[in-house]
C-alpha cells in the first residue's frame, strides 16, 4: 500500500506538536519576521520565469513583498500568512497603486503617501496624512523605513497610562471581516496557516514611537521607554495590564470569526536580546512581561487550538525557560550567531518543548555575503540539527534582506528540498 503524502497543513500540525513530518515545512512570507524584501521577491519571480508584474508590498516598514501563490509553488513553501488589515503606519493594506522604489516598480497601499526631504530621504506619514508630522524615514538609497521619534513633553509626576494606550482598542467589524476572508483563503490553499492579529506585543520597540498616530502622547522616545522599564515599572504595568485586557477581548471576537482555520498566532515581536547580551535581566522579564504574556497565552490555549509564536532576536537562551513557562510554543528567529545560541544546545535543551521557526541560515553574513556552496553547507547542517523529532519550521534568521543574491536564496531552497528528499 502506498503511504499517503501529507499536506502542508498536516505537516505543519505535526511539527507544532513535536511529531516528525514527512519533510521539514518551509515558510517564507508567512509573517512580518519571516518574509522577503520586495526586491528579492521580484528577483525570485524573474529567476523562476513567472509572470512579470509589480510585487505588492504588504509590510511597508520593512518593505516586505507578497509571495504570491505561483511563487510559493515555485519555491516549495508550506505556510501562508494571515495579516491584519492595518499596517504599522496606520493605513489599510488595500487600494493598491504603483510606486517607484530604487528603480523597481512595486505596488503600495493607496494611503502610502510619501515626500522627499532636502537630504533626499523619503518620509512616510501616519494614516497617510501628509499634513501631519512624518513618522518614518527611509534614507536616500535605503531599503526600509525607520520610525521617527516624536516625543512630546511630559510631566514626570502626572504620567497617564492611557496616553500609551491610544493605539489599542476594540477591533472593528471591518477588520474582523477582513481577517475572515483572509483566513478562509489561506486555509483553502491547503498550506499551514499562521496569523498576526496585532495588539499582543508588549513594549515592542518598533511600535513604541506610535508610528500610526498623528500626535503620539506618553512615553514615545526609545531611550525613555527603556528607562521606564527600569524606573517607571508601575506605569508600564498599568499599560500592559490594560493592553492585555483589550487584547483578550479582541481575541475572543477574532476566534469566534476565524476559528480553527488558523494553526499558529504570531503574538509578539518584542526583542529581548542583542548580539552578545540582553536588554534586561531574567528578573525584569519575569516581573514586567511574564504576567501579561502568560495571561494571553493561557487564554489562547484555554479557548483555541492555536499555537503561539514568540519573536525575539539576539542572545535569548537564558530567557527560553521563561518563554516556555509563559506559554509560548514557538521561538523565532533563532539567531544562532548570537552568544549562547548554539543550535545543538538549543535543540538538546529545548527541542521537545519549543518549536524553532527559523535558524535555517544566517542572514547577516552567510546568506547575503557567502558563496552558494557555503549557504548550502550551513542549511544542510542546520536541518540535520533541528529536524529530528519535529519541532522545526525552516526559515532564515529573520527576513531575507535587500541585495541578497538570488543565487544564494535558490541555493538555500535547493538545500532544504534536497534534505527533505533524503527522508
Amino acid at each position: 500500500m502506498t503511504a499517503m503524502v501529507e499536506t502542508s497543513r498536516e505537516r505543519l500540525a505535526k511539527v507544532l506538536n513535536h511529531q516528525e513530518p514527512d519533510r521539514i515545512p518551509i515558510d517564507f512570507g508567512g509573517t512580518s519576521v519571516t518574509g522577503i524584501h520586495v526586491s528579492c521577491v521580484a528577483a525570485l519571480r524573474d529567476h523562476f520565469g513567472l509572470e512579470k508584474r509589480p510585487v505588492r508590498i504588504h509590510e511597508p516598514s520593512q518593505m516586505l513583498g507578497t509571495v504570491d501563490d505561483d511563487l510559493k509553488e515555485a519555491m516549495g513553501l508550506d505556510v501562508v500568512g494571515v495579516f491584519r488589515r492595518g499596517t504599522k503606519w496606520g493605513f489599510p493594506a488595500e487600494r493598491w497603486k504603483s510606486w517607484q522604489f530604487n528603480g523597481l516598480e512595486v505596488l503600495v497601499p493607496g494611503d502610502f503617501n510619501t515626500t522627499v526631504d532636502a537630504n533626499g530621504d523619503t518620509l512616510i506619514y501616519p494614516q497617510g496624512d501628509i499634513t501631519a508630522a512624518p513618522s518614518g524615514r527611509m534614507p536616500q538609497g535605503g531599503y526600509f523605513f525607520d520610525c521617527i521619534v516624536r516625543q512630546e513633553p511630559f510631566d514626570e509626576e502626572n504620567l497617564n497610562p492611557e496616553d500609551n494606550l491610544e493605539e489599542y482598542g476594540p477591533i472593528s467589524q471591518a477588520d474582523i471581516d477582513y481577517l475572515v476572508v483572509a483566513a478562509n483563503e489561506a486555509a483553502a490553499t491547503g498550506r499551514g496557516v499562521i496569523a498576526g492579529f496585532g495588539g499582543t506585543a508588549f513594549g515592542d520597540i518598533s511600535l513604541v514611537p506610535g508610528p500610526a498616530l498623528k500626535h503620539p502622547k506618553g512615553i514615545r522616545d526609545i531611550t525613555e521607554w527603556y528607562v521606564s522599564t527600569s524606573n517607571r515599572q508601575d506605569y508600564v504595568h498599568k499599560i500592559f495590564d490594560r493592553q492585555s485586557e483589550i487584547a483578550i477581548q479582541n481575541l475572543e471576537r477574532i476566534y469566534a470569526a476565524v476559528g480553527d482555520t488558523v494553526q499558529a498566532a504570531y503574538l509578539c515581536g518584542t526583542d529581548f536580546g542583542t548580539q552578545t547580551s540582553a536588554f534586561c535581566s531574567v528578573k525584569t522579564l519575569r516581573n514586567l512581561y511574564f504576567p501579561y504574556y502568560k495571561r494571553i497565552n493561557d487564554w489562547i490555549h484555554g479557548h483555541t487550538p492555536w499555537k503561539t509564536f514568540k519573536h525575539s532576536c539576539g542572545a535569548v537562551s537564558k530567557f527560553i525557560p521563561s518563554f516556555i513557562e509563559m506559554g509560548f510554543d514557538i521561538l523565532n528567529p533563532v539567531q544562532c550567531s548570537a552568544t549562547g545560541m548554539e543550535p545543538e544546545q538549543l535543540k538538546e535543551n529545548y527541542g521537545k518543548q519549543m518549536v524553532f521557526w527559523g535558524g535555517g541560515v544566517d542572514t547577516q553574513q552567510v546568506l547575503p555575503f557567502g558563496t552558494a556552496a557555503e549557504v548550502r553547507e550551513q542549511v544542510l547542517r542546520r536541518c540535520e540539527i533541528f529536524a529530528p523529532g519535529g519541532g522545526f519550521v525552516f526559515n532564515t534568521v529573520h527576513n531575507i534582506q535587500a541585495r541578497t543574491p538570488v543565487e544564494n536564496i535558490v541555493a538555500m531552497l535547493d538545500a532544504v528540498h534536497d534534505f527533505n528528499g533524503r527522508k
